[in-house]
């Protein structure tokens, strides 16, 4: 009797061992089927990993090897405006710099503002997003390594249906509005609508809340589809420009993110079936699968713009001929970008940075003294390299770079925007407009404007005094006043920055 109760209870092991062995076996069959899946779902992406191409990405040279980015993944995040399916050509329309902690794997997002005058490659200076347009993804990610000190060598690029695809299939999204923002968003649905080929309904206005709510008072909780919330990221006409302009793209991907992780496989097939053709990436699949199964461990942190402080308006026009957002100064913010990105309090910019920063101090007059107060610990007490030899480069006297429409920035020359975010995403969906404002709208270039004015009317943003013609470039020694002689930034080549030949039209 005990020798057959003891080969009952071999039987009985060998039966429980054989269970978890099968229910292994199924798990391990289940992920591979999910595995072979989603690998044929991204055949449906245009993944350009051409050695090529990589290879041309720009890296500063103080930033390669570096420690502290080595517990990062940086990537660049393109908004293009392109009405064609090549996502690779265009207009950056938006610029987001997405940072990864790999530790914790919280995620950071920071704008670069579209207009941000900066060295776009080749030496010249104007508008930061003509990179994309004239040089492609490679182009515009080697602009924003070697002004930045970033060291971002991958990106994904979606358009305008893309998106509002995306958000139709995860049933659109809840999004906390003010009157402006419904009156703008129902007027950007119509040209939104069009370009998509998708259709929406406009949102019912509701009572007038008054001149003085009207952009601070969130009136509820609207439910978008696709092109509601494509259109709501779109707009530009309302206080804070294109820094609340990126402030509303932030928030809209916060809520796509949340709503993601909680999307159901079915929901996400359909993604992958209808995005991903829309999708340009130079992610190899193996890169994209790894990131992919990490998506429900990552969390939205803090997000920001980029240049924190800046100057914009018409004392930038008089100063450059060039309708844009000049950081003050470029060294004073990479070093902000570092401490907020990844947490380097003590940060040393590249002296490539520093001479671009010089150069664009030198030749627009915007130096030290037009430093936000948040940012003048920042300050370093170096001599400036700027010699104000590029003040010659255009022999017309006017700017290479064509800005003929009005004015993007009137009435708003005195801009320097503090740093402090209005839209701290933390991880939820949590919208708040507290008033200081974290945009820009740096020309923007959606259509359907007919060249009027992105920034005709309304109060004077100014956060540190009224700034008059004082062109004091703040630094010691430059020998050039800055006021320069109303010629372009764009330097090095003498050629001119031809809005028809680039087709780069604001």
């Amino acid at each position: 009797m005990a020798k057959k109760n003891k080969s009952v209870r071999r039987r009985r092991k060998r039966r429980v061992l054989f269970g978890i062995e099968l229910f292994v076996l199924l798990i391990l069959v289940g992920g591979l089927f999910i595995y072979a899946k989603v690998n044929e779902k991204m055949n449906k992406l245009d993944i350009d990993t051409s050695s090529d191409e990589a290879s041309k990405v720009e890296v500063n040279e103080a930033v390669v090897g570096s420690k502290t980015l080595k517990g990062f993944t940086n990537i660049a995040l393109f908004g293009v405006d392109n009405r064609e399916e090549d996502v690779k050509s265009g207009q950056s329309d938006t610029t987001i710099i997405a940072s990864i902690n790999n530790d914790t794997k919280e995620v950071k997002l920071v704008s670069l503002y579209r207009d941000t005058y900066l060295n776009i490659g080749n030496d010249k200076y104007t508008k930061c997003n003509a990179a994309y347009n004239n040089g492609g993804p490679t182009q515009a990610m080697s602009m924003i390594n070697t002004n930045l000190d970033l060291n971002i060598t991958n990106y994904v690029a979606v358009n305008f249906k893309a998106l509002a695809t995306a958000i139709d299939c995860l049933g659109g999204l809840d999004v906390d509005m003010t009157y402006v923002e419904i009156v703008n968003t129902n007027d950007y649905c119509v040209e939104t609508s069009k370009v998509t080929g998708m259709d929406y309904e406009p949102i019912e206005l509701p009572e007038y809340p008054g001149d003085d709510k009207q952009e601070s008072e969130i009136l509820g909780s609207y439910h978008l589809n696709g092109v509601q919330a494509t259109a709501y990221c779109r707009i530009r006409y309302t206080s804070g420009w294109d820094m609340k302009r990126t402030e509303r793209q932030r928030y809209i991907i916060s809520l796509i993110v949340e709503k993601a992780k909680k999307a159901s496989l079915s929901t996400l097939n359909d993604i992958m079936d209808q995005v991903f053709p829309m999708i340009a990436t130079d992610f190899s699949k193996s890169d994209l699968l790894k990131l992919g199964m990490g998506i429900l461990s990552y969390k939205l942190g803090e997000t920001s713009g980029f240049p924190n402080s800046s100057i914009m308006g018409d004392e930038v026009k008089r100063a450059i001929s060039l309708d844009c957002v000049v950081p003050t100064t470029l060294e004073t913010n990479v070093k902000a970008l570092h401490q907020f990105l990844f947490g380097d309090e003590a940060y040393e910019p590249s002296d490539t940075v520093k001479q671009r920063s010089d150069y664009i101090a030198g030749h627009t007059g915007f130096g030290n003294s037009y430093v936000s107060d948040e940012q003048k610990a920042l300050i370093s007490d170096r001599a400036s390299t700027y010699d104000g030899s590029a003040d010659t480069q255009s022999s017309s006297g006017t700017s290479t770079y064509s800005d003929t429409d009005d004015s993007d920035y009137s009435d708003y020359s005195d801009y320097s925007d503090s740093g402090s975010s209005d839209y701290n995403s933390g991880g939820s969906s949590d919208y708040s407009d507290s008033g200081s404002s974290d945009y820009n709208d740096s020309g923007s270039s959606d259509n359907g404007d007919s060249g009027s004015s992105d920034y005709n009317s309304g109060d004077d943003y100014n956060d540190s005094g009224e700034f008059g013609n004082n062109y004091d470039n703040g630094y010691e020694g430059s020998g050039d006043d800055g006021s320069g002689s109303g010629s372009s930034g764009e330097s090095g080549d003498g050629g001119s920055y031809n809005n028809e030949d680039d087709n780069y039209n604001e």
